[in-house]
Order: structure tokens, then sequence, then C-alpha cells
């Protein structure tokens, strides 16, 4: 499995594993460990949480599911910032977000408890906050990174106009984005949010790479595109799945699909993305069946 550097010595897989339904499962930390287990058997070796999966759940079942041996196997991503009116936030009057110092402060300790660890592989924060003091939030972000805690730090869902304004405030780098992309949401690859994280250098991450499942089951249309997408499964001897993961990480940004399932058979397969091979033309004709037209 190829690795993504992110520098000061964080190193990514390609694919990454997603928990955000990890709790919508058998929580047993055995069966966790056996979802570990398969993504390490090919290479894929970063796991993608947030403090919020799960109704604030997810991340303590991650914890009580590692050992100190297998925590030294993988790297873990996490977020922070959104807090809604369940869990330990269960009083929350409305959903908000909230990047003070206070609060990033407060959820990253809680997220070294929860999953039981001395620092976190890459932060991010997970959405973009209308009223960020970007003083603020950026000192304690290179904070974190200067004592240890955080590793690296990130956003996610950010736009250019929020990414730099955060940028303006820090030390540290900001070295990826975790957005929405997939042949169900192509606006990403025309929009600029795909264009700025490449003129940066950071790495973008695609959160629902299937388009939520919708590629694979229909429910939201797209016939000609599934259909395309059998062909090419029945010419590279893999699921569309897999094809449709590969459209995104044969773009020339270095996409990185977070990948999301709790089925152990589909996720002892995930890896096989990385062996499909697509050509400029292949990737434009899926780009034009997604799109509904030819390109102009």
């Amino acid at each position: 499995m190829q690795r993504v550097e992110l520098g000061n010595d964080v190193s990514l897989s390609r694919i990454l594993y997603g928990m955000w339904r990890l709790t919508d499962d058998d929580t047993a930390p055995e069966h966790i460990r056996d979802k570990i287990e398969a993504c390490l058997d090919q290479g894929i070796t970063t796991m993608d949480q947030a403090d919020i999966y799960g109704g604030y759940m997810a991340e303590e079942a991650l914890g009580a599911a590692l050992t100190p041996e297998l925590r030294k196997r993988i790297e873990i991503v996490t977020k922070c910032d959104i807090v809604a009116p369940a869990g330990r936030h269960a009083k929350a009057r409305v959903k908000h977000y909230d990047t003070s110092r206070a609060h990033i402060e407060a959820s990253v300790e809680q997220s070294l408890k929860l999953m039981g660890i001395d620092e976190i592989d890459l932060l991010l924060i997970h959405r973009p906050d209308p009223f960020m003091d970007h003083h603020e939030t950026g000192a304690v972000l290179d904070e974190l990174v200067t004592s240890g805690k955080v590793r690296a730090v990130g956003v996610s869902n950010f736009r250019r106009h929020d990414w730099t304004l955060l940028q303006s405030a820090m030390k540290t780098k900001l070295v990826a984005n975790q957005i929405e992309m997939s042949l169900a949401e192509i606006a990403p690859f025309t929009n600029g949010d795909l264009a700025f994280i490449q003129e940066f250098g950071a790495a973008p991450m695609a959160w629902s790479p299937l388009g939520g499942g919708e590629l694979m089951t229909g429910k939201g249309g797209h016939t000609k595109l599934r259909t395309r997408l059998s062909e090419y499964s029945q010419r590279e001897g893999c699921d569309m799945a897999a094809v449709a993961v590969a459209w995104l990480m044969a773009h020339p940004a270095g996409i990185l699909p977070v990948m999301g399932t709790n089925n152990i058979k589909r996720i002892k397969t995930l890896a096989k993305a990385a062996d499909v091979s697509l050509s400029r033309e292949d990737w434009f004709d899926l780009y034009t069946c997604a799109l509904g037209r030819e390109v102009a």
C-alpha cells in the first residue's frame, strides 16, 4: 500500500479506514480488532475517527480495542469542534461549532483519554466555524503540536478562504483537508475545492467516496454511471466500489479515500482499488457519466 508523507514524521496509508459507523455494529474489542487486523493485512494502517462519531462513543470503542502493540502499528486521525446535543454534550441547547481554545484543548484531552493514547497523529478541525477567532484557534493548534499531544494538524470541509484565514494565524503548516468527493459528488473537481488543496501542497482526503453508498445501491439514480462502473469492474476483475475508489485515486492530486464499512468481508477487499488501472480517457469516461453530458 502506497504511503503519503505529511511532514513531521507523519505518514498515512493511501486508503484510510473510516470509523464513523463503528458503534453501529458489534463493539466488542475483539470484533473491532478483527476489523483493524483486516485493514493491516492490506497495508491500510490509518484509522479515521472524530469525537462526535457514534454520538461521542466511537473513540472510546476504539480505545477499548487497542493494545500497546496494535497502537504502534496504526495512525489515528481524529476531529473536533462539532457540538451536538448528544453524549457528553447532551445539555447543548443547539448544535454548533466550537473552535475556542478551551473546547479544542478539552476535546483533545478527552480523545487521548478515551482512546488510551499519548498522541494523536493527525487532528482535524471538523467543520469551518463562522464564529472562529483564527488567532485563538491557530495558537492552540500550534501549541498542541509543540506539546507533542498532536503530531500534525489539518482541517475538514474547509473552503479556500477558511483555510487561508486559519493558516495566517499559525506557525504550523496545515497538512490535510478532508472533503466530500466521489463520482456522486464531483463539484470539488471544478469549483476550486480540490485545486486549492493541491496549491498548498496538502493531502486531500475524500469522505463518502462511494456517495454514501448510492453509487452501489442505485438509490441516487446514476444508471448510466453504474452501467459503466460495472463494465470497468468486469474488465479489471473487481467490484464496482473498487473502480469508483480507483477513479479518485487516479487523480494527480493524490486523493486519500476514507472507506467506512462494518462488513469484515468488505473490509478485506478495500485495497483492491489500488490495483485498478484507469487511463485519462477512462477517468473522463466515468466523469462524463457522472456529469450527465460530455465536457464542453
